[in-house]
Order: C-alpha cells, then sequence, then structure tokens
C-alpha cells in the first residue's frame, strides 16, 4: 500500500531500523532523517556515521544530526516541517518538545512484546532468559521509557538455537511491517489503542556492562547455554581462563553445545581432548565450538587450538 500524502520524520542510528526506512521510502512521504551525529570510535578514533545516515546519503534524503533535541532552533525547524507522524526506531529519549509535534503522533517500534523487556536490550534478555515468544510492538511515546500505549504488536516463537544476531535480523523486518500497519490503522482510526499492563513481575532489558556479561559456571548448563548464545554476536559472553601458575586471559564465548550428564567435579574446570574444549558447569559440559581472545579475531575451536595450548589452564572464572 503507498500513500505519498502521509509526511513521514524517521528518528534512528541502528541497523535494526533500515527495513523500516526502506518502507516509509517506497510507500510513505519520507520527509527527514534525524539521526545521531557523527563520533570518533575505536583506537584510531575514526569519524564512523550511523547506518541510518548512510542510508539517507544513500537515497538522498535531507538529513539532520543534532546534538540537542531540545534546541530551540531544531525544535522549530521540525514544527515548520508539519509531520504527520515521526517515527522512532532504536534512537534516544525523545523530550515532549519533539513527540508532541506531528498531527498524528510519535510513534516507537520496539523489538519485545511490552511491557515486558523495556529497555536496551530486549532481543539479548529474551534469549538469555530462555524465552519462548517474542515479537516487536509499535506504541506512542509518551514522557518515560518505553511505556507509552501500544497500538500494534506481532509475535514470534523461538526456538533454542537461534543467537541474538540471527533474531534481530527477523525481528526488523517484522518490525517493518508493524511500522507500515500501524501508520495506516492510526491514520484510518482503524487502531484502538491499549494502555500497557501495570504489573509488578515485568521483566526488563538491562543494558550490559563488564559484570552482567560474565558466564557463572556454577550456573545449569541451559543457562550459561543461554546467555552464550544470548550475547552472541555482541557483545559477546565472557570468561577468564586461569593457568596453573597464576596467568590469566580473557575469552569471548560465542557458540557452545551443553551436554548434561552428572559429575563431582569442580564448576569451571577447563578439559581439552580430541581437538574440544570443554568446562564443567553444576549439571554439566559447556562444550565451546567458536570464540576469541579480547581484541582478537574470532575463530573456530579447531584454529584455536593449532595455535593455542589450552591444556596450561585449568580453571574458568
Amino acid at each position: 500500500m503507498s500513500d505519498k500524502k502521509i509526511k513521514i520524520l524517521f528518528m534512528g542510528t541502528a541497523e535494526f531500523g533500515l527495513p523500516t526506512l526502506e518502507i516509509l521510502r517506497d510507500r510513505f512521504n519520507l520527509e527527514t532523517i534525524i539521526t545521531n551525529y557523527d563520533k570518533p570510535s575505536g583506537r584510531g578514533l575514526k569519524i564512523n556515521t550511523s547506518p541510518v545516515k548512510e542510508f539517507a546519503v544513500k537515497n538522498n534524503i535531507n538529513f539532520l544530526q543534532p546534538k540537542n533535541l531540545k534546541n530551540e532552533k531544531f525544535v522549530e525547524k521540525i514544527k515548520n516541517l508539519k509531520p504527520d507522524f515521526i517515527i522512532v526506531v532504536a534512537f534516544r529519549m525523545i523530550p515532549k518538545c519533539i513527540w508532541q509535534i506531528p498531527k498524528y503522533g510519535t510513534i516507537n517500534l520496539h523489538a519485545s512484546l511490552l511491557p515486558d523487556y523495556r529497555g536496551s536490550a530486549p532481543i539479548n534478555w529474551v534469549l538469555i532468559n530462555n524465552e519462548k515468544e517474542t515479537g516487536v510492538t509499535t506504541f506512542f511515546i509518551d514522557e518515560k521509557i518505553d511505556t507509552g500505549d501500544i497500538l500494534i504488536q506481532k509475535k514470534i516463537k523461538i526456538d533454542n538455537i537461534i543467537n541474538a544476531g540471527e533474531l534481530h535480523d527477523k525481528l526488523k523486518v517484522i518490525g517493518a511491517k508493524a511500522i507500515n500497519d500501524t501508520i495506516i490503522g492510526v491514520y484510518r482510526n482503524s487502531i484502538s489503542q491499549s494502555t500497557q499492563e501495570n504489573r509488578k513481575n515485568i521483566k526488563t532489558a538491562y543494558k550490559f556492562d563488564k559484570e552482567n556479561v560474565k558466564i557463572n559456571w556454577n550456573l545449569g548448563g541451559i543457562d550459561i547455554y543461554n546467555k552464550i548464545r544470548g550475547l552472541n554476536p555482541f557483545p559477546g559472553a565472557r570468561t577468564n581462563i586461569n593457568s596453573k601458575n597464576g596467568d590469566s586471559r580473557r575469552i569471548i564465548i560465542y557458540e557452545s553445545e551443553y551436554l548434561a550428564e552428572n559429575h563431582n567435579l569442580k564448576n569451571g574446570l577447563i578439559f581439552s581432548e580430541n581437538k574440544t574444549i570443554k568446562i564443567t558447569c553444576s549439571d554439566g559440559y559447556i562444550f565451546i565450538k567458536n570464540l576469541k581472545f579480547e581484541g582478537k579475531k574470532r575463530m573456530d575451536i579447531k584454529s584455536f587450538l593449532n595455535g593455542f595450548n589450552i591444556d596450561k589452564y585449568n580453571t574458568a572464572t
């Protein structure tokens, strides 16, 4: 369905929003794209542009990169554009002086079934928590984060193999379709919005830090396996491997398999045999399939063992 008279402003940064941008470009009047300003990053402090800016440049679409969304000149510029909708996908918090501008409202796409998994990392946490279902939600933005009235939800089942990167790629496509349906539904007044349920046991999607990406080898194998796939490919599940003489190396594990087996061994013991690495957990073994040293290139276990003597290392922490 195409309706070029509906004027859209898009706000976003990450690659997750690109399928949505393609639909907005093809089916509506995508007036302007708003994305983060270019920042230096990495060891060489190279200036990096967002995937959303690259899309704007490639498609010759007007774009803005404000540092301050409350800047009076910026706010006035948005008002003068007179958008019907602002669509937000993976962007920073939008102030009220912006989200109240569009005629039909400012709509956010979130990669979970709200109210569960509010926050910055919903795709990762649904896998870490071994959920069997997830999806996307479109909702009207309000003063808080991910709390506005729900418009559309689309659900998918989760198997026990998919990792965070693969789930991300599925949800970005489903999300684009949800945004299309939401714009049409709101424009035609054919969607009934609903207030988010307010309950005590709402699950959250915390940011990742140095502590919560670490593997706890005292947990059960299913929990460890889910953490590894839930952090693959980013930010990666981390552990230290420790040698008998006290040396320690940090590794990032991306793929694993879990073998349930009773044992009386200490958790976190490392075994290398027949070109494999396995580590004990509370109810079995985790077999490492793909990993890297922090700061180095990712490799499969065969390549890793060809260049590194794991036999000198006996514990993981």
